[in-house]
């Protein structure tokens, strides 16, 4: 995205702004006092100067760098400290300058662990947090132009978000982005090496980021925020090597550890075959966080016991997709409950629901096609609880991208994969959306006819959605008010999350689903309670 020129930002309003900045980040407690001078000259040798602006900076409290940020970017760019005024190169300035503002990793982690044991793992969270909030690590002035809304359904409330918190680039970024080349450091976007990172125009820079050190299952992974939350607290939990992601026992094991260390927050996995799996396969991680989602939220309709774990409970949820809740006081209990789910999933067939565990390939190698889906949280009373949302990557002819995958009628809506967090409820619809949406409501109150000629040729901005918005137009007219027109376009594709769900699960909400559902579970050795 290119930045408009902004009014010329002169060298006094620079060591003014300079000044404002170490004192936004002295009152939030980014730097103690006997870190005001070195900030101070750090920044002024970034901007080139010799020497401070002299008199008094009027007290002020902020909630936000920005609009500190926004012109110190503009007289970064005047002075050429980026080569060019588009977001690409204002985002590495703007983590270069919050950076010099920042505790070291070891300080950040060393108040973490201080907090937690005075006050607390709540309130070390809430701190740090607000420390990735406060140094636009976290950049909440972008996050808080995403669209939100809820959408009813048979399955309770599904959340619904379209993504504006990341920009899309101009063709001006584009091109520059394919001149570069190939680069190997860090090696993906989720290493430890990307602490402190410079980046680069093809890699964001991290100057103002900080994780915390954590060990799970006796191995060093890494706590951090994720710079654009979809939810509250939004978290990634990463492991310290980069190793591809794998479910496995230790998946499970890890995710329970973490409950324990972090009880007020859920952690979970995306799976780790194509389709079925999330965007970065390449690095083992979690995600976690502070919400609680639709999924969670979902009862149970049916449950079961295992003679051999009496003290664990497993049900079938009210939800769209496949999900076994495996519940207990035992931790170990509860443990080796999931691993015996993932071993017999991973080899469990049924011809008759398009599962297969594996498909052979020429050279006598298998293809597996099963795999798992699991969140972990710790409930009040102590006990602990994994659902298990069975997945199955397996293509056809008449679904190349996926069987249990959104299929094609649902591509202008939903062509992505069906990660962790759409698992559990919460679409993350692409940001093309807000404006095509906007344009869709247009046809529902008469201000735009709906041709279908126009609609469905090549060049029509809304060709993906035409036959949606002739539906729509049969369905609901062209009478509607603007405030009808877009609750029926925010209910519609809501309802078109609700079949992407549907899609994705590999037992249906159908009698002949419920049916194989209840095979599987007998095949584990489940009785119904």
């Amino acid at each position: 995205m290119t930045v408009k020129e902004n009014t010329t930002v002169t060298a006094a309003e620079a060591l003014v702004l300079i000044d404002r900045l170490v004192q936004f980040a002295l009152r939030q407690g980014m730097i103690e006092p006997l870190d005001v001078n070195y900030s101070r000259n750090a920044l002024l040798d970034l901007f080139k100067f010799t020497e401070p602006h002299e008199g008094e900076i009027p007290e002020e409290e902020l909630d936000s760098p920005v609009s500190l940020l926004e012109p110190l970017l503009d007289y970064g760019y005047s002075i050429g400290l980026i080569e060019d005024n588009i977001l690409t190169y204002r985002d590495l300035l703007d983590a270069r300058i919050m950076g010099l503002l920042m505790p070291r990793p070891s300080e950040a982690a060393a108040a973490f662990r201080k907090t937690t044991a005075e006050a607390g793992i709540k309130a070390a969270t809430d701190a740090f947090y607000k420390l990735s909030i406060d140094s636009n690590y976290i950049r909440m002035d972008r996050i808080q132009k995403n669209k939100y809304w809820l959408h009813e359904t048979e399955y309770g409330e599904l959340e619904i978000t379209i993504n504006l918190s990341k920009p899309e680039k101009d063709p001006k970024e584009i091109a520059l982005l394919k001149t570069l080349p190939q680069a190997h450091y860090p090696k993906c976007l989720l290493c430890e090496q990307n602490v402190g990172y410079a980046g680069r125009a093809d890699h964001p820079a991290r100057q103002n980021l900080r994780v915390l050190p954590l060990t799970l299952d006796n191995q060093q992974w890494y706590f951090q925020y994720s710079p654009y939350v979809y939810y509250n607290e939004h978290s990634i939990v990463f492991k310290g090597a980069h190793e591809p992601m794998v479910i496995s026992h230790g998946t499970f094991k890890r995710l329970l550890d973490f409950v324990e260390q972090f009880s007020h927050y859920f952690i979970g996995s995306n799976a780790d075959l194509p389709i079925v799996g999330g965007s970065i396969l390449s690095h083992d991680h979690f995600q976690a966080g502070r919400h609680t989602f639709p999924m969670e939220k979902a009862k149970p309709v049916a449950s079961f016991t295992d003679p051999s774990l009496p003290g664990v409970r497993f049900s079938i949820v009210n939800w769209p997709m496949s999900v076994v809740r495996v519940n207990g006081a035992s931790k170990e209990d509860v443990l080796q409950a999931a691993c015996r789910m993932l071993d017999t999933w991973r080899g469990y067939s049924d011809e008759a629901v398009d599962v297969l565990a594996f498909t052979a390939n020429g050279d006598g190698s298998l293809t597996p096609h099963n795999t798992i889906t699991p969140i972990a949280r710790l409930l009040d009373d102590g006990a602990y609880e994994i659902d298990l949302v069975l997945r199955n990557n397996r293509t056809s002819e008449e679904h190349p991208m996926g069987i249990f995958h959104p299929h094609q009628h649902l591509h202008h809506i939903k062509k992505e994969n069906i990660g962790l967090i759409e698992v559990m409820g919460l679409a993350v619809l692409p940001g093309r959306l807000k404006a095509e949406l906007e344009q869709i409501a247009g046809y529902l109150t008469g201000k735009t006819e709906a041709l279908h000629s126009e609609l469905h040729s090549a060049d029509h901005p809304l060709r993906l959605h035409a036959e949606w918005i002739e539906s729509l137009v049969a369905r609901y007219g062209t009478s509607n008010t603007d405030e009808q027109a877009q609750a029926i376009v925010e209910g519609e594709t809501g309802s078109k999350f609700s079949e992407v769900l549907k899609d994705a699960g590999v037992f249906k909400q159908t009698e002949e689903g419920h049916a194989a559902f209840q095979r599987f579970l007998a095949a584990f050795g489940l009785k119904q309670a």
